[in-house]
């Protein structure tokens, strides 16, 4: 039997009720890596047919934290990130995500990008989710296209973060 929205987001949410803390947090992310490997709810929220790049599917009214299936088209890379006030989860679902986690060398000052330099690559493949609390800096780039199913500690729509650049 393939593990549902609804399972997923009652379980997150007992999950959080227990501990809204990182420890909590951290069974969020053992949830949606156990979604991520279910090929049902993969094809379901995942599937050919869905292109969008980001799509909140499940939002909790008491913990604020938002569930979002992302489909990521072509080769691409981002900056290093925080996210801001919040902590997020991605959970590869198809594809490869190499990842890169940086530590902050120099604050962010008005117009002034932070600078970071890199920790360590490392790929994520389906079945596997990572967890970012609140101020861990990381960055995402793939080779082809990626779905995801990621888990944002509150809507991360219009949340002003800073700007961070790699230095050697």
């Amino acid at each position: 039997m393939s593990y549902t929205l609804e399972q997923l987001g009652a379980d997150c949410r007992a999950a959080m009720d227990k501990d809204p803390g990182p420890a909590g947090r951290e069974e969020v992310r053992k949830f949606i890596a156990k979604v991520c490997a279910d090929s049902d709810f993969v094809a379901e929220y995942l599937g050919p047919d869905n292109m969008t790049p980001r799509q909140v599917i499940y939002e909790d009214d008491k913990h604020k934290f938002c569930i979002l299936a992302h489909v990521y088209e072509g080769a691409k890379g981002s900056n290093p990130h925080d996210h801001g006030p919040s902590w997020a989860i991605y959970g590869q679902a198809v594809g490869v995500t190499t990842m890169t986690d940086w530590e902050k060398v120099a604050e962010p000052s008005g117009d002034t990008p932070g600078k970071v330099k890199k920790v360590k690559d490392y790929d994520m493949t389906p079945g596997i989710a990572y967890l970012y609390n609140e101020g861990d800096l990381h960055s995402p780039s793939r080779t082809a296209t990626t779905r995801l199913i990621r888990v944002e500690g509150q809507d991360l729509t219009g949340v002003k973060r800073d700007k961070y650049e790699a230095v050697a």
